[in-house]
Parts: C-alpha cells; sequence; structure tokens
C-alpha cells in the first residue's frame, strides 16, 4: 500500500471489530480516522496506540445516523489527510432482544438509522468526494444475522438484511469508476457487543458448543478479512459477502 495516496475512515473504531481494523490499517502505513459517538476516552486509546507504533490517526466524534455529522467527518478526514479512499462502516448497534409485538418504533427507528441509514449516509459522502479521482474500496461489517434470523432482532435482523442489498447495488453501479464494495459477515465474536459471554465462562462454553468449529471468532480474524478486501490482492472483488463463522450459520436446519 502506498500511504501517500490512501487514507482511512473506520466507523466505530474505538472498540470491537472497528478498533481491529484501525489497528490493521494503521500498522500497514494507511492514515485513519475513526468514530466514536460517546467514549472519547476509548478512541483516545486506539488513536495513542496508532501514534505510539508510528502511524497517524485521529477520531472524530459522529452520530453515524446524522447527514451533517457525516459530512463533518469527512471534511475533518480530507483536511488532515486528502482524500478517503477507503470505508469500513462498523459503527452499528445490537438487537434489544423485544419481541415484536412489543417492539416501538422508535426501538426500530434508532437500530435502523444506525446500522442501515449511518452506512448509507457514509457510503454516499464517501462516494462524492471521490468524484473525478481513481477508485476506492468500501467494506461493511454486516452479520450473519442479515440471513440467519433469531426472534426479537426484527429491528437488527432487517437493518443488517438492507445493509446485504445496499452492498450488492453499490458495487454494480460503482465498479466502472472501480469503486470496490463488500461486507463481512462475522458470527460469534468477542467484543464488547458479547460481553455477557465473555465475562460469564459457562454462558461462553454453551454458546461455542452451537460453533462448528468450538470456539468464537476474535475482532483480529475479522479485521483480517476486512484488510484482504480493501487490498490490491482483491481487485477483481466487489458485491460478495464474506462469512465469517466457523460454520455457525451451517448449523440450520440440523437435526430435521
Amino acid at each position: 500500500m502506498d500511504p501517500t495516496k490512501l487514507c482511512a475512515v473506520v466507523t466505530g473504531g474505538e472498540s470491537g471489530i472497528g478498533k481491529a481494523c484501525a489497528l490493521a490499517l494503521a500498522r500497514s502505513g494507511v492514515p485513519v480516522v475513526l468514530t466514536y459517538f460517546i467514549d472519547a476516552g476509548l478512541a483516545a486509546a486506539v488513536v495513542s496506540e496508532i501514534e505510539s507504533a508510528g502511524g497517524e490517526a485521529i477520531a472524530q466524534q459522529t452520530d453515524v445516523s446524522s447527514e451533517p455529522a457525516v459530512d463533518a467527518l469527512f471534511t475533518a478526514a480530507e483536511k488532515t489527510f486528502g482524500p478517503v479512499t477507503m470505508l469500513v462502516n462498523s459503527a452499528g448497534l445490537n438487537m434489544r432482544g423485544t419481541p415484536f409485538a412489543e417492539t416501538s418504533l422508535d426501538q426500530f427507528d434508532t437500530i435502523v438509522r444506525s446500522d442501515l441509514y449511518g452506512p448509507f449516509l457514509t457510503c454516499r459522502r464517501f462516494v462524492r468526494g471521490l468524484a473525478g479521482r481513481g477508485g476506492g474500496r468500501i467494506v461493511n461489517i454486516s452479520s450473519i444475522h442479515a440471513f440467519a434470523p433469531r426472534a426479537g432482532g426484527a429491528d437488527y435482523d432487517s437493518a443488517k438484511g438492507g445493509l446485504t442489498q445496499l452492498t450488492t447495488t453499490l458495487a454494480l453501479e460503482l465498479a466502472p469508476r472501480k469503486i470496490a464494495v463488500n461486507a463481512v459477515a462475522p458470527g460469534m465474536i468477542l467484543t464488547p457487543m458479547n460481553q455477557t459471554a465473555i465475562d460469564n465462562p459457562a454462558e461462553l462454553k454453551m454458546k461455542q458448543a452451537a460453533i462448528p468449529w468450538g470456539r468464537a471468532g476474535s475482532a483480529e480474524e475479522v479485521a483480517d478479512a476486512v484488510m484482504f478486501l480493501l487490498s490490491p490482492k482483491a481487485d477483481y472483488v466487489t458485491g460478495a459477502t464474506l462469512v465469517i463463522d466457523g460454520g455457525l450459520s451451517l448449523t440450520v436446519a440440523q437435526g430435521a
């Protein structure tokens, strides 16, 4: 990678998969702009870790569901490092586990605005920023629950299903401009979204027993896949969703 021609925005880069992606990009020599929503301390720690290793990074507080906030994010990135040529959409909210009949419109709207409107807004601003320039790379962090639903997940599953269609539609439309758009669909990854399993060995053991590979995944493993999709080695890959779940989503209908 030529760091003089690259700049990456990673939403939700203060923790979990987003943090792992931000660190991996920085290690490869790419300046990173990472977003956070609430915890400025976590974001500052990631920036410090990157800078201590010789990389470049800034953190920007961003509500990805807000059009003005997303525009301000990219304006800050372009002012600091130049055109943004890579985008990783990792910011998002998890399912609430609320039965459908009890799900309020406000709850449904909050999840969809974060997990679907957010990538729409960041992808659109990314594409506009590349007008008249060369190609770029987008990787959306989706979920196996885009196609493997869970009871109580109507909000999250709907948003991730929509993200799949957003990814493929953009891939088709943007291919002539050499802007590749792909997604990764993690299963159980040991990040703050699975904090209860991290804190409870019995819960972790029970959940890992359902995974054919026999264990949960790590944020770093997802970041490795993201880095491949961002790299020149994936130049002929667009519109794809790479499933990273240890075979968990393949267990549907077993024993029927």
